[in-house]
């Protein structure tokens, strides 16, 4: 009996000498200057990271295409002066590809006073003035003067101040507007989360009046419909390209197509 525990003594010793040191490189990992914080492969790093109260850099900075459907189910905020925060989930957006894009503000490369923030870092707000009078919003991805536009939100929180904003921009009087069409469209969700020309080329990252957070349910493929863009039918080609995107059965979209749809659950 001595000798097994004297045997299980030694156990025990040579258990906690081999443990310590890696206990003590995860921590030396972990506060080392200049050594990575976050190791790409961990699953917790990632969910930690997708748990984030506000959408970073690394969000933005993906493809055209592929930031324009990463966007839906992502929650846009924005504070007004008076402290008001209103809410609104991204349910529709169209990409602009840039120099080849024939239906973009930037084809050619051409780059103006006008349309520089589609050249700025990805996260930059481009906001652009239409028939002199409505604004439209879009965010700057990956790629040179490729951006992509917010068509269609579904309202969240602050309702009432979205409608006293959509009724403060209408000249004429009309009726009360229903949830549904408070943001269905790129210059009425402008309208009713009060953005204008003062919100060009601000950085989605660090301002503190508008900014986005993680949608709580991620769409799958199949919840996505990938269609024509609207209102480019001058275009030539462009004006058939599927880079329209978003979520099927939700009926805050701006435009269904009811095609496409069919074909999807064919």
């Amino acid at each position: 009996m001595p000798r097994k525990r004297k045997l299980l003594a030694q156990l025990s010793a040579l258990q906690n000498s081999t443990s310590l040191p890696q206990i003590g490189a995860v921590e030396q990992l972990n506060t080392t200057p200049g050594a990575d914080a976050s190791p790409k492969s961990s699953k917790y790093f990632v969910i930690e990271k997708r748990n984030s109260p506000q959408l970073q850099e690394d969000f933005f900075n993906q493809p055209c295409v592929s930031l324009a459907k990463s966007f839906l189910g992502q929650i846009l905020v924005r504070k007004l002066p008076d402290g008001r925060e209103l809410w609104g989930r991204i349910v529709e957006t169209e990409a602009y590809l840039g120099g080849e894009d024939e239906a973009s503000h930037s084809r050619g490369g051409k780059q103006t006073q006008r349309n520089a923030a589609m050249f700025m870092k990805p996260g930059t707000l481009y906001v652009y003035q239409i028939y002199g009078i409505y604004f439209c919003m879009n965010v700057s991805s990956q790629g040179e003067g490729a951006a992509v536009l917010l068509r269609s939100l579904e309202p969240l929180q602050g309702l009432e101040a979205m409608r006293e904003l959509r009724r403060a921009s209408r000249k004429a009087p009309s009726r009360l507007l229903k949830d549904w069409q408070l943001c269905n469209g790129p210059s009425k969700l402008c309208q009713a989360f009060g953005i204008d020309k003062a919100f060009d080329q601000r950085d989605l990252t660090q301002d503190d009046a508008i900014w986005m957070v993680p949608g709580q349910d991620p769409p799958g493929e199949q919840d996505v419909v990938t269609t024509t863009r609207i209102g480019i039918g001058n275009t030539g080609e462009w004006a058939h390209k599927p880079l329209r995107f978003y979520l099927r059965g939700n009926r805050f979209v701006s435009v269904v197509d009811k095609k496409v749809e069919r074909e999807m659950a064919a």
